[in-house]
């Protein structure tokens, strides 16, 4: 369920900042890509996706990158534990990544009952994959 907090700029940083050391980080290998097609050719569903989304116009799908790929990123995910209120951590989140690196970020969330709720994938260019981690290990307190 989303939940909506009443609370103080501190009182939300120190929540989240729980919320991401609880949180179950995991870093993936590899380089990802976006890749496309018309609406009338969806995407074959295999092991190897991560994502797929539709427009009006056109599939959007999320897999393994092949060395021409224009954007490549690499890619990190959180499940959150069922206890924890993480409402507000996608924002909070990507403006901390945006102040430190100056990079923009992508997310994709999705639900996993059993593992305490939703989800998210980020995406971050590959090249500031080692500078994003250290930035999550900063947050979570790995230092």
């Amino acid at each position: 369920m989303v939940s909506v907090s009443q609370e103080t700029i501190e009182e939300t940083e120190r929540r989240l900042t729980g919320v991401i050391a609880a949180a179950d980080l995991v870093v993936l290998d590899g380089v990802w890509a976006f890749k496309e097609s018309p609406l009338e050719q969806p995407p074959t569903l295999t092991s190897d996706l991560l994502a797929v989304v539709r427009d009006e116009d056109s599939w959007s799908w999320l897999a393994p990158a092949e060395t021409d790929a224009a954007e490549q990123f690499a890619l990190f995910s959180f499940h959150f534990p069922p206890a924890h209120d993480n409402s507000g951590f996608v924002g909070w989140l990507a403006s901390e990544l945006k102040r430190r690196l100056g990079t923009g970020v992508f997310v994709i969330c999705g639900q996993n009952t059993a593992r305490g709720g939703i989800y998210d994938y980020w995406g971050c260019p590959v090249e500031l994959r080692e500078q994003a981690r250290q930035v999550l290990d900063g947050l979570r307190g790995d230092r």
